[in-house]
């Protein structure tokens, strides 16, 4: 492994590469010196190593390239650099972060929760019991929201999934060609409903059924399943593609139901 984070010359010698690669053939030691922070003499220095090295061939006077070997290496050195700002930012950072929860009892700053999901939403509860905990960073009274930090361990969490209900266009008949009682029977039980276009909206009124939101509902729907929920989308069929792409792009399961 290049772990170009290792010291001070394996960073430099990666921001050299890099510049040669960007400016090639016609690379300019004392642009790159200005860039990197270094002397044009350190340039040239460093150059030289990368030429030995079979990283860089030197086609002429103040002409460069990197070599197929140099670029195999930035690739290595490069995935090094992400992979660190992937734990920074996804490990480090994200357990540094404060985030809100409900609290589910009385809860003091400075206390150990448990975290979970529950109907969608984050929960805390006194104590370290649960697969992953955090540290309170504000007192709160049970149904309130609490600050928490220090996160460790992984929640539990079940996916849901996403049941969308076709319902025909105007010019085929709209509303009035599925069966109220079909629309009310899907819509009983699921955690959430939603809808988008005017007949699934329509639909959904004839038969009792209050959906939670008549607009984007590919994307609440995709969330709230992701977070655990059940959800049915009731949707006009000339809007059921975009439903559907948005439940793929976020790998949720679902099924689609003809009325």
């Amino acid at each position: 492994m290049v772990d170009v984070l290792d010291n001070k010359r394996a960073a430099t010698r990666f921001r050299i590469l890099v510049q040669i690669a960007e400016r090639q053939p016609a690379v300019s030691q004392g642009e790159i010196a200005d860039d990197v922070g270094v002397t044009s003499q350190a340039v040239s220095e460093y150059i030289r190593e990368l030429v030995d090295d079979g990283l860089v061939e030197k086609e002429g006077r103040s002409r460069y390239r990197v070599t197929n070997e140099g670029v195999d290496w930035l690739f290595t050195a490069a995935d090094d650099v992400r992979r660190f700002a992937d734990h920074v930012t996804g490990d480090v950072l994200d357990a540094m972060s404060e985030a809100a929860y409900i609290a589910t009892d009385d809860i003091e700053e400075g206390e150990t929760v448990t975290l979970s999901v529950q109907e969608g939403l984050l929960h805390a509860s006194p104590g370290e019991e649960g697969p992953a905990t955090g540290v309170a960073t504000t007192d709160a009274e049970a149904g309130t929201d609490v600050g928490v930090t220090s996160f460790e361990g992984v929640m539990e969490l079940e996916p849901g999934s996403v049941t969308v209900l076709q319902i025909p266009a105007v010019r085929t008949g709209g509303s009035r060609e599925i069966s109220d009682e079909f629309v009310s029977e899907t819509c009983d039980g699921p955690d959430l409903v939603v809808a988008t276009g005017v007949e699934a909206v329509v639909a959904c009124r004839q038969a009792g059924t209050a959906p939670a939101v008549n607009f984007a509902a590919g994307e609440v729907a995709a969330d709230a399943a992701e977070r655990g929920l059940e959800v049915v989308a009731v949707v006009t069929i000339d809007s059921v593609g975009r439903v559907t792409d948005a439940l793929r792009d976020t790998g949720v399961a679902y099924e689609v139901l003809e009325g």
